[in-house]
């Protein structure tokens, strides 16, 4: 057996010996100044020389250790020709001093949680102190057991794998390498030198592990070593690779699973314990064996760790994995752009994806993680809604919309650099090819399809964005621009949009701040405007009649009462207020914008909520902290964006209270009955046109929130009104959010609280019925007394005349007759102002519906009994 590996290894290895015999023959001729063409050729000729002498055992023998001393003589210059470089200069002193590996940068959410990485090659270099013992135990016992005792190259080991793995076969007695070596094989990879690629890269290591153990201590190459071992999945080191597979940090690891990761190392694919459980369930118990063998574990301690199963808690790292991958991809671009800013001590360059960063956000990462799960909860019934109502027909229409989503795609784009025709292109996109589509099962859809029926598929998908923040100071909590980044990159969070009745409390807060009254009474009826092309705005539902107050139009959403109120107001001071307010898109100068007919993003609508929940003044969304490099030292902290105020306190407390009318009464009060939220929650609902996008905006005292459904045009939409309507897509996905949210007791400040309160002297200005049927004679005596100023100078008197100290502000207008006759009855006890307004408005009201009624009757008998004719005071007849 021996001879016939013998042969079969001088057979393999004759062409390598060729090459060597000749970079040797050269560099001998070269020392000695004489000509040598050959080494093996004057090895062969004496040895043809000596073979026709016909040797005896003796000369056999002499012969024999010559043929040893010139094997050993040809292995020292093979080894000196690798020391000299004749293979490639090995790297130098200065070169390992200087050892630096690429360093993934991290960013944090404002809870301190890990929400991704950038990077070349997904690597955190960990300090040796943050290494669980585990790990190095179990490192030490599996891959080299002497290694605190060698210099770098172990002869034990080498002579081990010579004897058993050469000679007997034995693989599994194990390598010779030791982890030096293993470190200078991950630092400077291999390279190919044909049959001589396994001998000269393992001398090669063998150098530069003696360079490195004279370098670094044995815990700094434990460091290296272990912060360059490449695992599976583009990840490099331990530390990734312990939150990766097990959601901790390396210090917490156990005995357990350090032997997973351990274990990994002989062949990170093949036992991945994701993708192959058993294989890596059995690589884990030899690595304990191999502890247990060299004391690290007792005999006891390693079988029973040995019948634990492999618990994983695995996460996915990476540009379209983990959470808030559209917010980390919007963030990458203005980080790049920042750091050009910003110099290292050298005078270099700040690089995003090698440095080590650490980029400290706003971002929630448990209310992110709320977001992204609600998402995943309502959209796949709102796509389901969507597809049933489309079962029949082409959610796009024309065929002029899917050329221009074809057009779009980077399969048109690439082919139409390369000079591809259309009709070209037109064949490609009609080829089939097998496609790995986004669905919302558990798996992605692969299918046999052409490109077109992917641009078809994706024509009819829904997309959604969300974008939450602290509306007193401005900062992100939430950022979900899409439903998977992986197959769309596109991110709807600062996508314009039209924003529909979202728009709806600026043109309120606009009426308000121009004096119209809150309990001002608007007919709900079809008016033509002439001036205005005579357009005719229309309700959602096609209902009209009864008149409303503002709270009662903006809780059903009425188009043709918001559309009056902007006509009162007037077109430009709705445009400044929502400029003011946060739209940074041109808003028309049309009275169509109280329809929402203008297009904004989810970034800019937050803004305009913020502003009405932070008591008027505008807040900037921001969600920099900080930047600092791999040692923690601050490279750039960022402040707070100046705010300013859009409107007074007092409007913006008015609307926020109709707002809440909108979700206690109104389109948003599934908030109340289906998802079953307590607490103070104003919100408003926004559908536009043809029901293409669906909004919905909702604040809670501590935080303001956004919701955007829709496709990736607006020519895609749904077809029905229930359907397609904010309250039904969007609305779902806030209220699933903030569930969730309102569940987490620690995250009471963004849930709890209250909302500013209205002041008393102002609640009785808002306190009137959201709607009436019509104008009866009592409500045209009700309204007689809300426009009447004498009553309220009435009221004000009498309430001082009680002693009582009241809130409300004496008119103005008291000295205006009126011949109105007022009551009033005593106030109750801890009765509040607005209340006991309400009570004596009620009374006068009900008095005067008293006597109306006694006059008529009167009428009726003097016309019964006299006729038509009447005396007058002069005794005539009239």
């Amino acid at each position: 057996m021996l001879r016939e590996r013998l042969q079969e290894w001088a057979q393999r290895a004759r062409p390598y010996i060729t090459a060597a015999d000749q970079a040797i023959s050269r560099r001998l001729s070269a020392w000695t100044g004489r000509p040598i063409v050959s080494v093996e050729a004057i090895i062969r000729e004496k040895a043809a020389y000596y073979w026709a002498k016909r040797p005896n055992r003796q000369e056999w023998l002499r012969y024999g250790l010559w043929g040893m001393a010139g094997g050993g003589v040809l292995l020292v210059l093979f080894v000196i020709s690798v020391y000299l470089g004749l293979f490639g200069a090995l790297p130098n002193y200065q070169a390992l001093r200087d050892i630096r590996n690429n360093n993934a940068a991290e960013v944090y959410g404002a809870d301190g949680v890990l929400l991704g990485r950038y990077f070349t090659e997904n690597r955190v270099n960990a300090d040796f102190e943050e290494i669980s013992p585990n790990i190095i135990n179990a490192l030490v016992a599996t891959e080299d057991a002497r290694f605190f005792e060698h210099g770098g190259v172990d002869p034990r080991a080498l002579l081990r794998v010579m004897v058993k793995s050469i000679l007997l076969s034995d693989e599994s007695s194990g390598g010779g390498s030791t982890l030096s070596q293993q470190l200078a094989k991950n630092l400077f990879p291999r390279r190919s030198y044909w049959m001589f690629s396994t001998p000269v890269n393992k001398v090669r290591e063998m150098f530069v592990a003696r360079r490195l153990e004279q370098i670094y201590t044995k815990e700094e190459l434990l460091r290296l070593y272990l912060n360059t071992v490449p695992f599976s999945d583009n990840i490099f080191g331990v530390k990734v690779a312990a939150q990766r597979f097990f959601g901790q940090s390396l210090a917490e690891l156990k005995v357990e699973e350090a032997a997973v990761l351990v274990g990994m190392l002989k062949a990170p694919t093949s036992y991945h314990p994701v993708r192959h459980p058993e294989r890596a369930l059995e690589r884990r118990n030899t690595v304990l064996a191999q502890m247990k063998r060299y004391k690290y574990l007792t005999e006891a301690g390693c079988d029973s760790l040995q019948q634990l199963p492999i618990n994983l808690h695995y996460s996915q790292d990476g540009r379209n994995q983990g959470p808030a991958t559209y917010f980390r991809e919007h963030l990458r671009v203005e980080l790049e752009d920042i750091l050009e800013d910003y110099r290292k001590p050298d005078g270099s360059r700040y690089d995003l994806y090698t440095d080590g960063l650490r980029i400290y956000t706003t971002i929630d990462s448990r209310l992110q993680r709320y977001a992204e799960a609600a998402v995943q909860e309502q959209m796949p019934q709102i796509q389901a809604n969507f597809a049933k109502e489309w079962k029949k027909g082409t959610p796009w229409g024309s065929e002029s919309i899917l050329q221009q989503a074809v057009k779009q795609t980077r399969r048109y784009k690439q082919l139409k650099e390369a000079g591809a025709s259309e009709k070209a292109i037109e064949r490609a996109f009609n080829e089939p090819h097998e496609m790995t589509l986004f669905t919302w099962g558990k798996e992605p859809l692969v299918k046999e399809m052409t490109p077109l029926d992917s641009v078809k598929y994706y024509l009819a998908m829904l997309n959604t964005g969300m974008l939450a923040m602290d509306p007193a100071t401005g900062e992100v909590k939430v950022w979900v621009g899409g439903i998977d980044h992986g197959y769309i990159q596109f991110d709807h969070v600062k996508a314009r949009r039209q924003v529909g009745s979202t728009f709806k409390p600026v043109v309120y807060a606009a009426a308000l701040e121009a004096g119209i009254s809150p309990c001002e009474y608007f007919p709900n009826e079809l008016v033509e405007y002439p001036e205005y092309e005579n357009w005719k705005p229309e309700n959602s539902d096609g209902e009209y009649g009864g008149i409303y107050s503002m709270e009662g139009a903006l809780s059903k959403s009425i188009n043709t009462v918001s559309v009056a109120i902007l006509m009162r107001t007037g077109i430009e001071p709705v445009r400044k207020l929502g400029r003011d307010m946060g739209v940074s898109a041109p808003i028309p100068n049309a009275p169509s914008i109280a329809l929402g007919t203008t297009d904004a993003s989810l970034y800019d609508m937050v803004q305009v909520f913020g502003t009405l929940a932070n008591r008027g003044v505008r807040v900037t969304p921001h969600y920099l902290v900080r930047i600092e490099d791999s040692e923690g030292n601050e490279i750039v902290s960022f402040k707070r964006p100046a705010s300013s105020r859009a409107l007074s306190e007092v409007t913006s407390n008015m609307v926020l209270h109709m707002l809440e009318g909108v979700v206690n009464n109104g389109t948003g009060r599934r908030l109340r009955t289906t998802f079953g939220l307590r607490g103070p929650i104003a919100g408003k609902t926004g559908t536009s046109q043809n029901n293409a996008d669906g909004w919905f905006i909702g604040c809670t005292p501590g935080l303001v929130a956004g919701v955007w459904v829709g496709a990736s045009t607006p020519a895609v939409h749904f077809r029905s009104l229930s359907s397609g309507q904010g309250s039904s897509t969007a609305l779902p996905i806030w209220g699933s959010f903030m569930r969730r949210a309102s569940a987490a007791k620690s995250l009471r400040k963004y849930y709890g609280g209250s909302f500013p309160a209205v002041p008393d002297s102002l609640q009785w200005a808002m306190d009137c019925p959201p709607n009436l049927d019509d104008l009866p004679i009592a409500s045209e005596n009700w309204l007689n007394f809300m426009t009447n100023p004498a009553f309220y100078s009435r009221l004000y008197q009498e309430m001082q005349q009680r002693g009582d100290s009241s809130a409300l502000a004496r008119p103005v207008s008291e000295q205006v007759n009126d011949d109105l006759e007022l009551r009033f009855q005593p106030r109750r006890a801890n009765e509040s102002d607005s209340a006991y307004y309400n009570r004596m408005l009620r009374f006068n009201s009900r008095a005067l519906e008293r006597e109306d009624r006694r006059e008529e009757r009167k009428e009726f008998w003097n016309k019964l009994l006299f006729g038509n004719k009447k005396k007058n005071n002069d005794g005539g007849q009239q």
